[in-house]
């Protein structure tokens, strides 16, 4: 697997997302992705209550601890690279959790317009 360039939405270099919880298709930290990332992993989040809950009745639990994948669970507050079509999916159902631009991926833009990431970028 060769990752593609570090390169964020905005055109810079990517930023790290989360160490605690280690998160990214690698686990470096960062929302880095290669050809083999099915799923792009490359929207830096930071989760809230409502958008876990969500992504759970959508099949996808990051709530719950997963110690044979060394995941542990998220909560509110934290940051996590989620799924782009994920991410996508949940705005539309009106729970986006807020992005960060720097730590995000640029591969992220062939599925979502960077002006929706701008509307829900933190601060």
């Amino acid at each position: 697997m060769t990752p593609l360039p570090s390169r964020n939405v905005l055109g810079g270099p990517l930023k790290p997302c989360s160490t605690s919880p280690l998160t990214g298709y690698f686990r470096t930290g960062f929302c880095d992705t290669c050809a083999e990332d099915q799923g792009c992993h490359t929207v830096c989040v930071e989760v809230t209550a409502e958008f876990l809950a969500h992504s759970r009745t959508a099949g996808n639990d990051l709530s719950t601890p997963r110690p044979e994948y060394h995941f542990p669970g998220l909560k509110p507050g934290d940051r996590w690279c989620v799924c782009a079509t994920r991410w996508l999916e949940l705005v539309e159902r009106g729970v986006p959790a807020p992005v960060s631009l720097a730590a995000t991926h640029e591969r992220t833009l062939e599925e979502v317009p960077i002006e929706l990431l701008r509307q829900h970028a933190t601060a």
